[in-house]
């Protein structure tokens, strides 16, 4: 039978061995990573003006969760408990707690708004928006009708399956 301590000083040294050629051989080096390939071209909205962004939890029980969002720092920005849900924020951060709206969280967007829900003046309305996802063979859940203006909406997948909403209020 081996020596125990060869055996364990070889795993050792393979492991140690593995790491250090993982670490120097096999990682890239930080030039060669890019968003974008040499042959990519960019888009007309390669800078899509998303507008606000928040995160859109359905919650059990709208009380508790305010009380705990509370603990963490956060007001009532906009919403009521009468109408099941509430706009919470610290700083520029936002949450939207939902109760019996939808299953599921969903990542929300608000063309138009900054993140007091103030109106900007350049920003991306939501059907061009959803032309440009379109034209990149995107495909939406919901679509906002191309024929209107001012206020609309889309929902869409990431690849993970996670929800994404645009929802545009001006």
């Amino acid at each position: 039978m081996k020596n125990p301590l060869f055996i364990v000083s070889s795993l050792i040294l393979s492991f140690i061995l593995g790491f250090y050629l993982n670490a120097t051989l096999l990682v890239p080096k930080e030039s060669e990573y890019s968003p974008l390939s040499n042959n990519q071209s960019n888009s007309p909205m390669e800078n899509i003006k998303l507008g606000a962004f928040s995160v859109s939890l359905s919650v059990k029980d709208l009380n508790v969760s305010k009380e705990f969002y509370e603990n963490l720092g956060f007001s009532v920005f906009a919403g009521s408990m009468e109408t099941n849900y509430l706009i919470m924020k610290n700083e520029d951060t936002l949450i939207g707690l939902f109760h019996g709206m939808f299953e599921g969280n969903i990542l929300t967007f608000n063309p138009g708004w900054d993140q007091n829900a103030n109106t900007v003046e350049d920003f991306d309305d939501v059907r061009s928006i959803q032309q440009h996802l379109k034209d990149k063979g995107i495909k939406l859940e919901t679509e906002a009708d191309e024929k209107t203006s001012g206020p609309a909406s889309l929902m869409l997948k990431d690849p993970d399956g996670n929800l994404i909403l645009l929802d545009q209020h001006i």
